[in-house]
């Protein structure tokens, strides 16, 4: 499960991109998202995102629960931070940290970077799967130029180029979420139309794929199986106030059926 949840999240994250703003002018940008989260049609959770971008320095918080039916199976609840700087179009993550509980545990997550780069990680209870030979190794070279799957709300995209369109998707963003290291691979689809609570205008529809790179294990039938989906799309919908995209919605092939977790409201302030 908290594979699955942490590749999801990262899906779900790398779609939120940010390009610095024409001109030089000092901005800044608050969003409100609320999203649904259904797996074959049926509602199983819910997401709430809140993001603060500024010329200089970035927060992203997100908080999931399951609701309904899946909340009496699971119980699950994620809290999620994260928080870096932002200078000259760049993005430099500098903590990240989740808490997740069941009805028979928490666990906590402490990340603590700068250049890009794992300097620390905590974690509770003691994660001791680490150096488990089935799992691809972890090396130092797989903790280095990666984002964690939160900060990939915030990405950098192309200077000058429209936040409607192909630049909008083209990217593959590698992410290390304390666990495993992974990328995940935007590209170009179409434009749609779509109307929602706080937006109506133009989404960016993406092609997205899993490419597992390392803290894996290869022979694991879900990884398996994300590795090789090919059913996997993300919607992203330009902010009025700053050249930056935010995920719509995201549509993924599970072993269970599809999921798709869609924004029931969005909104933004300078």
């Amino acid at each position: 499960m908290k594979g699955f949840v942490s590749r999801s999240l990262a899906l779900f994250g790398a779609t939120l991109a940010a390009a610095a703003p024409a001109g030089g002018t000092a901005m800044s940008e608050t969003m409100h998202a609320n999203y649904r989260v259904s797996l074959i049609g049926v509602p199983i959770g819910v997401a709430v995102a809140n993001a603060y971008v500024a010329q200089s320095h970035y927060k992203v918080a997100l908080n999931v629960r399951l609701t309904g039916v899946a909340a009496w199976i699971a119980s699950l609840r994620m809290a999620l931070a994260s928080s870096g700087s932002y200078q000259d179009g760049e993005l430099s993550p500098s903590g990240y940290a989740t808490i997740a509980s069941n009805s028979r545990e928490t666990r906590t997550l402490r990340m603590a970077m700068s250049e890009r780069a794992v300097r620390q990680i905590q974690y509770s209870p003691p994660w001791y799967d680490e150096n488990n030979p089935d799992r691809v190794p972890l090396t130092e070279a797989s903790k280095h130029n990666i984002i964690d799957p939160l900060s990939a709300f915030i990405m950098p995209a192309p200077a000058g180029e429209s936040a409607v369109g192909p630049a909008a998707c083209n990217r593959r963003v590698p992410v290390f979420d304390g666990y495993t290291r992974f990328d995940i691979a935007l590209s170009y689809v179409e434009v749609k139309e779509i109307s929602t609570r706080g937006y109506s205008g133009p989404v960016t529809v993406c092609a997205a794929r899993y490419i597992p790179i390392a803290g894996h294990k290869p022979d694991n039938k879900s990884t398996q199986f994300m590795a090789n989906n090919k059913d996997m799309n993300i919607w992203l919908a330009p902010v009025p106030h700053m050249p930056l995209v935010v995920p719509y919605r995201v549509s993924l092939m599970t072993m269970a059926g599809t999921a798709v977790i869609e924004a029931s409201e969005l909104r933004f302030a300078p």
